[in-house]
């Protein structure tokens, strides 16, 4: 609303651009003003105040009374009710005959009393926030590593396979097969890839979920000791460690995966070992541009992509005719992201479109 006071000064600006010959609706789109607001508001010769303000309303008829108001306020502090919320309470008042208002108008007054907070012993829920981001420019920078299921022969029982992956080559840098889930095991595991990837007090940062295994005590103290900065992901949150869980997916939809039960621990072994063999020495990995996750380790990539363009410009030069368009890019992936910020992600892009 424009308070009286500056009406007078548009009707004045609009006046004198009148006067000096503009066209009236001109004037008032200048000023943003409607030609029927400038005339009701120089009507009679007179600016006319705004009454909006003074103007009497009627009460809401459907308003609650102030009697009513407290006695929702009383009720919902009584001790059969002051750990429940509106949406318990309004259905077991009505199993006594009894009705005070409804639900939304329950919520709507205790939140005008402050009362509308968790109620009960259970914890609020808690916002989280996202894990750090890091980047991975080289081999052993960063890993991620998980636990998933393998199937046994016997109902109920599964065993479990620890599996390290390098998220800037994809490698599968360590895994172990056991029957159990545990912090000295898992500790057993980094600390064996670690010496076999030369990783020891190089900053390597770990990430995994929030299991028992990754924060026992045992598992952190060795990482201490290793020199390695451990990450974690929110709880519940499968989408911050999404390289354990895109390996696991690879492992067990892949042709090869048997369709019966693992027969014993070192049938599971057995089959995870040819299986990692395939997928870092021989499985081209559609992200890294498909060039087998072991080559990209070693930074055989370069020189791989180099000579596969290659390949494509001689075809292309043979038969132009049937390349309508550009050869894809065969670049190297540069950096692999963890857990990246959205404005990372758009520096990125505009970085490749420079490019």
């Amino acid at each position: 609303m424009i308070n009286l006071s500056d009406r007078h000064h548009c009707i004045e600006l609009i006046d004198e651009a009148v006067a000096s010959g503009a066209a009236l609706k001109k004037a008032c789109s200048i000023l943003e003003v409607h030609q029927k607001t400038y005339r009701r508001w120089s009507k009679a010769g007179t600016v006319q105040e705004d009454g909006r303000p003074n103007a009497k309303r009627p009460a809401p008829y459907n308003k609650l009374s102030t009697e009513e108001w407290k006695l929702i306020v009383t009720t919902s502090n009584e001790d059969q009710y002051k750990a429940l919320p509106p949406s318990q309470i309004v259905p077991r008042l009505a199993d006594q005959g009894v009705y005070i208002s409804s639900e939304s108008s329950f919520y709507r007054v205790l939140k005008a009393e402050n009362q509308l907070q968790h109620r009960g012993k259970a914890l609020a829920p808690q916002k989280r926030s996202k894990p750090n981001s890091y980047l991975a420019s080289r081999p052993n920078e960063v890993w991620s590593w998980d636990i998933t299921y393998l199937k046994s022969n016997i109902a109920g029982w599964f065993y479990r396979l620890y599996m390290l992956i390098d998220i800037y080559s994809r490698k599968v840098v360590g895994w172990e097969v056991h029957e159990t889930e545990s912090a000295e095991l898992a500790a057993a595991l980094i600390n064996r890839a670690c010496l076999a990837e030369g990783t020891c007090r190089t900053e390597l940062v770990l990430h995994s979920d929030n299991g028992g295994p990754m924060k026992g005590a045992t598992m952190l103290a060795k990482l201490q000791w290793l020199g390695v900065v451990p990450s974690f992901s929110r709880p519940s949150v499968s989408n911050d460690n999404p390289y354990s869980e895109s390996l696991f997916k690879t492992l067990k939809y892949t042709p090869a995966y048997p369709d019966k039960p693992f027969e014993s621990l070192q049938a599971a072994r057995n089959w995870v070992h040819t299986f990692v063999h395939w997928y870092n020495e021989e499985h081209c990995h559609s992200s890294i541009q498909f060039v087998t996750p072991a080559s990209r380790h070693r930074g055989e990539d370069v020189d791989i992509l180099a000579a596969r363009k290659e390949v494509y410009l001689a075809a292309k030069t043979l038969h132009p005719e049937r390349w309508s368009k550009e050869i894809k890019c065969l670049k190297p992936v540069d950096g692999v992201w963890l857990n990246p910020d959205k404005i990372d992600e758009k520096a990125d892009i505009n970085e490749e479109k420079v490019a």
